[in-house]
């Protein structure tokens, strides 16, 4: 295989946000050839596949500023710097629904959209859940609404394409997978 790697000649920060920033990379190219790369930095975030203890799916429907629209998705949020992954999915899960659980196993990570960005997800499966009774709460920024489905219900609202974002989808995925792999 040749060697396919970038190397970067200079940086120039362009912006830099509360949650992301945006940077123009100057790359010498495989050919030696050189050329420039936008890309945005962010810290990474968590996605938690929470089910409760009678096998519904939590859901949070909230609004997304840049779709002008709301979407059904399963809770998620960022990671604070240096942050251990598995302590923002345990925090997130608690602001976001209001719940606990008993066990947050490490399912996998991907990348969101990696010819421009840096983001990697964790995601996490929530199992053995209880209702908290003084959760924390949401960012003052933040609202949602808390929905609590069945597979089929969450297949629904992926054809009503009211779930429409990669990690949501994922997660059904991977609930699909489980449900036929025990039915073997």
């Amino acid at each position: 295989m040749k060697n396919l790697e970038e190397k970067t000649i200079a940086t120039t920060q362009i912006f830099s946000g509360r949650i992301v920033s945006l940077q123009v990379d100057k790359v010498e190219l495989p050919d030696g050839k050189t050329s420039t790369r936008e890309i945005v930095k962010h810290p990474g975030a968590v996605a938690i596949i929470a089910i409760t203890p009678e096998n519904k799916i939590v859901l949070v429907e909230q609004y997304r500023k840049p779709m002008e629209r709301t979407l059904v998705e399963i809770p998620a949020g960022k990671l604070e710097k240096g942050e251990d992954p598995l302590i923002t999915a345990v925090r997130e899960l608690e602001e976001e629904t209001g719940y606990e659980c008993e066990k947050m196993e490490y399912l996998t990570g991907f990348y969101t959209s990696p010819g421009f960005a840096d983001e990697l997800i964790h995601v996490y499966l929530a199992t053995g859940l209880n209702k908290k009774e003084n959760a924390a709460s949401l960012d003052e920024d933040e609202f949602v609404e808390i929905l609590e489905v069945t597979r089929e219900e969450m297949e629904q609202l992926m054809k009503e394409q009211k779930i429409y974002d990669a990690k949501t989808v994922y997660a059904l995925q991977y609930l699909q997978l489980e449900a036929a792999a025990q039915s073997k």
